[in-house]
């Protein structure tokens, strides 16, 4: 579809009407083996109404908008797997939202079940990429879990819908890369993930890195394009006796390279603070069996003994998603072995019913295709049943709600098992806590202990794969504020809340009405906007907080003629940017006087104001990195490095409060930063660093600490630097000194 972009830039009207036809005869020929008599017709009448609804629209690339929707619909029928009722509803997933045409129309001409479907697209659509107000996201996100847990193909359309925005990014302005790409990583890569749809998942990460730190993104690219050819001779070597083998023993098959995603490469690369060239599983491949199903695992774990014959496993590498298939019904052996000249290889093993599954996720065992129900789909329906419990919970409207749930998308999976012998999936690092919790809600409330494999146990116990747990109770117990510390699952953190809140609750109830008689004085509603508008401004986490508060009198309600009226909206003067005089600095002003500390100059937008801002502590920035502005409630404006470990949610949460922002050039001021230096402890290593920053760079150093243990050093160097560029310099000095393994840019934790 990118190729479609770059040429429909120039083309005339008859040129793009050929255009158009041909990507819907692509449409018709993915769909030709899932078309039943009747379909095409009403495949055919769904993109006539989008092609007229559409015809005066043009996306930012310059292209007609119809063949947005036709290449959505391309990705759900092609990559995603479903069938014509999901490409129909992908044809028409913008009308309602953008032209004339209503969800009454789209009932009357295509019946209900579609309407709905529609219905829930426009609502996610809504609810995610609201221009102004969106500090409500994890209500929003709630929202779009509701949809996935009442009908999952309107979130796989819009994961569609979402993967065709991510391919055609390239058009967009530098804030809408960077918030766009922000929202992805932070709801729908999970989203993919936890819904088993691991190549969607790779790619959507893949182009958010593009987007939000392209100079890492080209890096790896290359990295990976120069070594390609070497990698594939190495994999051609390494398949070859397996290969062999296999037809020796008779068994039909496939074997091939897989490519590892750029994302998952940058990930090991950060994590395990290791080089591209060390990143050890780059090569990996994958052995799909045509086996029958009642076979397959017989003959998975036969083709496992092959390959470690041949190849020494490494054992704690293994993973058997075979025997207990994750929870999105994932089935697959791996095992990481040693190849050649001492390089570890990634093996996948699966038959091409479990490779279904796993590239097309929820979609392959999708209760709606013919066929009859799957135990991976009773699986799956106990997900969505445990996702529908969490969301009725009424109190996930929070920001950490979205944190916790997260937490339970993309965590690894333990198996445990009840005093019967039933097994339920947790995420790893659950406690027995969590587990009566999930059993059900009351036993959570009640519990005081656990015996794990017979022994007693507190509350806080983690639990590990294959433990079996019974749980103690006493119906003199009550939740407490100190189990939020040692829970992990969303489901306990969320119901713990809900105990702890039934008390303030009933209190907050007074400060509700309180504040619903002040605005009513004020002729205004007590609506989603003025609420998140109040608990900015008090600083209050959600709105039950704020009612609590009034009603305590923390907050006095009087404070808001502070407050600007616009229409029904209440608008806080804090939140828009001013540049007014008491923000100007002169130049001549800027001779005289140094910036406070922590504060310095920058320019914004494409103008030259040059205005007072603080650098965040969570990145520190430098001239020369990429950053944007953040307006904050109480500290005016921070600015952050767009690969911020907080920067996905900011830019995902409150894209209104974002300043597009670059550095003025301004060689006068240094910039404290740091440098993480690992290395192998020898006589004068301390001298060799010291004589490269103050002898040869000639840099101000701050701090120097080093750490030794076992002949290896780990130091931390605070210098001042002038920029980015200065930054990078020292850095390839440093890692070019003998005795210096890497060298890499201090990250501040938390």
């Amino acid at each position: 579809m990118e190729s479609v972009v770059t040429e429909a830039y120039n083309l005339n009207e008859e040129e793009e009407k050929k255009l158009i036809l041909r990507q819907y005869r692509a449409l018709l020929r993915v769909l030709k083996h899932r078309i039943k008599k009747g379909d095409k017709k009403l495949l055919r009448r769904a993109f006539e109404i989008a092609a007229d609804a559409h015809k005066d629209m043009r996306r930012k690339s310059g292209e007609p908008y119809i063949l947005h929707p036709l290449a959505v619909a391309k990705i759900v029928v092609e990559e995603i797997g479903l069938g014509v009722t999901s490409a129909i509803c992908a044809l028409l997933h913008d009308v309602v939202e953008d032209t004339e045409i209503t969800l009454e129309d789209i009932e009357q001409e295509f019946g209900a079940s579609f309407a709905k479907i529609i219905d829930g697209l426009t609502k996610i659509s809504n609810v995610v990429d609201l221009k102004n107000d969106t500090t409500a996201q994890a209500e929003n996100f709630r929202k779009i879990l509701l949809t996935l847990a009442d009908d999952p193909r309107v979130v796989l359309i819009k994961l569609g819908d979402r993967l065709h925005n991510m391919r055609t990014l390239e058009s967009m302005s530098r804030e809408k890369q960077l918030k766009i790409s922000s929202e992805t990583t932070y709801i729908y890569s999970p989203l993919a993930h936890r819904l088993g749809l691991y190549e969607i998942k790779s790619e959507l990460e893949d182009l958010a890195l593009k987007y939000t730190q392209p100079e890492v993104y080209w890096e790896i690219a290359k990295g990976l394009n120069e070594t390609k050819r070497e990698r594939s001779r190495y994999i051609n070597e390494f398949i070859k006796p397996i290969k062999e083998e296999l037809q020796t023993q008779g068994f039909k098959f496939e074997i091939y390279g897989r490519p590892k995603a750029i994302h998952s490469i940058w990930n090991k690369m950060r994590t395990k603070h290791v080089a591209f060239e060390e990143v050890y599983d780059l090569f990996a491949i994958r052995i799909l069996l045509d086996s029958p199903q009642e076979r397959e695992k017989e003959d998975c774990w036969k083709v496992y003994s092959i390959v470690t014959n041949f190849y020494k496993p490494s054992p704690d590498r293994l993973r058997d998603w075979i025997s207990v298939p994750k929870g999105n019904g994932y089935e697959a052996l791996h095992t990481t072995v040693m190849g050649q000249g001492g390089r570890w290889v990634e093996v996948q093993i699966r038959s091409e019913r479990m490779n279904e599954i796993a590239e097309k996720g929820l979609a392959a065992h999708w209760k709606y295709k013919e066929g009859t129900p799957t135990s991976q789909e009773s699986k799956l329906d106990s997900w969505l049943q445990h996702l529908r419990e969490v969301l009725s919970n009424p109190d996930t409207d929070t920001l950490d709600f979205l944190q916790d749930f997260k937490l339970d998308l993309f965590t690894e999976e333990i198996y445990i098992y009840t005093p019967k012998g039933d097994m339920r999936v947790l995420p790893k690092g659950a406690t027995a806590l969590d587990f009566a919790f999930d059993i059900h809600s009351e036993l959570g409330a009640r519990c005081i202990g656990a015996k794990v494999n017979y022994r007693l146990v507190p509350l806080s116990h983690e639990l590990k794969s294959g433990d079996q747990v019974e749980i103690i109770t006493s119906s003199k117990q009550k939740p407490s504020e100190d189990w939020l510390s040692f829970v992990t699952t969303a489901k306990a953190k969320s119901r713990i809340k809900y105990y702890l809140k039934e008390e303030k609750r009933a209190i907050a109830e007074d400060g509700k009405a309180m504040l619903q008689r002040k605005l009513e004085h004020l002729k205004l509603p007590m609506s989603q906007h003025n609420l998140n508008e109040l608990c900015v401004h008090f600083r209050k986490q959600s709105p039950l907080d704020l009612y609590y508060a009034i009603a305590v009198g923390n907050v006095e309600i009087k404070d808001l003629k502070e407050f600007k009226i616009q229409g029904d909206k209440l608008v806080q003067p804090v939140k828009e940017l001013k540049l007014d005089t008491k923000h100007l600095i002169s130049d001549d002003e800027l001779l005289k006087q140094k910036p406070a500390k922590g504060a310095e100059l920058i320019i914004f937008g494409e103008s030259s104001d040059k205005i007072l801002y603080k650098l965040a502590q969570c990145c520190q920035p430098i001239p020369g990195d990429d950053v944007f502005g953040f307006i904050t409630s109480g500290e005016g404006l921070k600015i952050h490095r767009t690969d911020c470990p907080n920067a996905a949610q900011l830019l995902s949460h409150y894209g209104h409060r974002v300043v597009k922002t670059k550095w003025a050039k301004n060689k006068e001021i240094s910039f404290l930063s740091g440098v993480r230096i690992l290395g192998l402890d020898d006589v004068g290593v301390i001298q060799k660093i010291t004589n490269v920053i103050s002898g040869e760079l000639k840099m101000n150093m701050r701090s120097l600490s080093i750490d030794s243990h076992d002949g290896i050093f780990d130091g931390t160097i605070m210098v001042y630097v002038h920029d980015r560029e200065e930054l990078d310099k020292l850095c390839q000095k440093l890692v070019a000194l003998e005795g210096i393994n890497t060298v890499e840019r201090l990250e501040v934790q938390g």
